[in-house]
């Protein structure tokens, strides 16, 4: 497939962004060393804006070579329901009603562990969390996850390994630990209903493999920072003690419950929003800040990235129907890496003839990979928002991330391609 100008310039911007999201930490240290244009170097400098800096720069440039018509014609359309739902599941996960309801739940299903508090907390958020992905989206499983971490393991005096280890083993078991249902994991939920794929297949096919690797990967991180946990003090009271009227809960899982089955139509999860908002103005004393400006700069950098990734499907799709099961799973966990997974198992959706092995190699491989990069799985900017501050410079190196998610995908590979 010959590509056109406009197409191989976005390849080229879409490129320099990705480079871009490997440096931001080098624009922070920056903003932190000198305080001459400091506010520019933390935009650029900000992972969340890079993608939505890059997509406005593609429009400028197609507006030049082409017309303004044409680059809006292009920009209405994209698709971004993605961005928007993960926007809106954010701040309704990370509400104070919800949890605190997560973090009682697991506090209690902690204490069914025979370790220290705190060390057996860990290992529940690493592996429970993540699962609960399947069922409440993975957006929201992943700010529920990264939230509890952060209220009692992630601070400026945790060791650099601790942080980094832990960050990529969330990663990739919110990537994988979705694929028990059909709806939750966006790499799925691209594919699913045109391949027909229900939650007995899910289960069958990706779901037990996934929790074990979800459970192997979790108890690995627990034992090899037993040590610093070891040192972390005795769980608070308040992580089991819920202060919110159970009709004020009650009503937040109904709202996040509403958005999650309405996540293809986001008028009425719009609408939804829209009414969770005034019920959370009605109730204030029992809510905290909503993270809106996190949830707005991760719908931003997902937006971003959907304006950039539409045109490189002339390269993609003939990239993945050109590579055989076995070098497609690996093929797909590589290029998850420099592209959005969703992204990936849409374009590859695209390809004619598929069979069984095409499909099953095309998905596993883009869950696989999808924690080695912030840009890899559509929840990891939700993390990677919520967790940053605890890092040098208040910046996560994307080398650091690559290196500690390495290993536990290492163990997704081995439970996709070993187990039947």
């Amino acid at each position: 497939m010959n590509p056109t100008s406009i197409e191989l310039v976005a390849t080229i911007i879409f490129a320099i962004a990705i480079l871009h999201t490997f440096s931001t930490k080098y624009f922070e240290h920056l903003a932190h060393k000198s305080t001459h244009h400091a506010g520019l170097w933390h935009l650029l400098g900000e992972v969340e804006a890079v993608f939505g800096f890059w997509a406005m720069t593609l429009l400028a440039v197609m507006a030049v070579m082409a017309s303004k018509s044409e680059a809006l014609t292009y920009l209405e359309a994209r698709n971004f329901t993605e961005p928007a739902f993960v926007f809106v599941i954010m701040v309704i996960a990370a509400s104070r009603p919800i949890i605190d309801l997560a973090g009682a739940s697991l506090t209690f299903a902690a204490r069914l562990i025979p370790l220290e508090r705190a060390t057996a907390y860990y290992f529940v958020v690493l592996s429970v969390g993540p699962l609960l992905g399947s069922f409440i989206t993975e957006p929201a499983a992943m700010t529920l996850s990264a939230l509890l971490l952060r209220e009692r393991y992630y601070n400026k005096g945790a060791p650099s390994k601790f942080l980094y280890g832990t960050l990529g083993v969330l990663f990739v078991n919110i990537s994988i630990g979705g694929t028990l249902t059909p709806y939750a994991a966006p790499p799925v939920l691209m594919v699913a209903e045109k391949w027909g794929w229900d939650i007995g297949f899910m289960l069958h096919t990706f779901g037990w493999k996934a929790a074990l690797a979800v459970t192997i990967n979790a108890a690995f991180a627990t034992y090899l920072f037993r040590e610093h946990l070891a040192g972390v003090k005795t769980m608070s009271a308040e992580l089991a003690r819920i202060d919110v009227p159970i009709f004020v809960i009650l009503a937040h899982l109904l709202f996040l419950v509403g958005v999650v089955v309405t996540n293809h139509h986001p008028f009425v999860f719009a609408a939804i929003f829209l009414l969770f908002l005034g019920f959370t103005e009605a109730y204030q004393k029992y809510q905290k800040r909503l993270i809106l400006r996190e949830g707005l700069m991760v719908g931003f950098f997902l937006a971003g990235l959907v304006v950039l990734g539409g045109l490189q499907k002339w390269w993609l799709q003939p990239t993945l129907s050109s590579l055989s099961p076995t070098m497609l799973y690996y093929g797909s966990t590589a290029l998850t890496a420099i592209t959005d997974n969703a992204a990936l198992t849409y374009l590859g959706s695209l390809v004619d003839g598929t069979n069984a092995e095409f499909r099953y190699a095309l998905v596993a491989g883009a869950v696989t990979g999808g924690g080695l990069t912030v840009i890899a799985n559509a929840p990891n900017p939700a993390g990677f928002a919520l967790l940053r501050d605890s890092f040098e410079d208040g910046a996560i190196s994307a080398l650091g991330l690559f290196l500690a998610a390495l290993p536990p995908t290492i163990v997704a590979i081995l439970a996709f391609q070993l187990l039947p």
